[in-house]
């Protein structure tokens, strides 16, 4: 996970969709962790970690997912993920399970 960054920062990017859900994630809500996992940066997001989501972007290239979340809806934080089955992707594939609306 990286940040934190001024507002704009990650969502300004090309390729970013700030504003847009992804799969249960709805831009501007705020989210917890009930199920600890670890992102591609194996940066460990314990139970009861919160954030607002911001929006998402996502590189086919390498199958590379982006959330872009607020801890303290000042700044913006990224994080990390790779789409396979041999990184994140059973975590991407059953986030609801991980993440659930606060």
């Amino acid at each position: 996970m990286y940040g934190p960054e001024p507002k704009g920062h990650w969502t300004q990017r090309p390729g970013a969709t700030p504003g847009a859900a992804h799969q249960h994630l709805v831009a501007g809500k705020k989210y917890a962790v009930v199920k600890a996992f670890r992102d591609f940066d194996q940066t460990l997001h314990p139970v009861g970690e919160a954030w607002r989501f911001i929006g998402f972007s996502f590189s086919p290239y390498d199958d590379g997912l982006s959330y872009f979340v607020s801890l303290d809806d000042e700044h913006e934080w990224q994080i990390r993920l790779q789409w396979s089955k041999e990184a994140q992707g059973p975590i991407i594939d059953d986030l609801g399970s991980y993440v659930k609306e606060a």
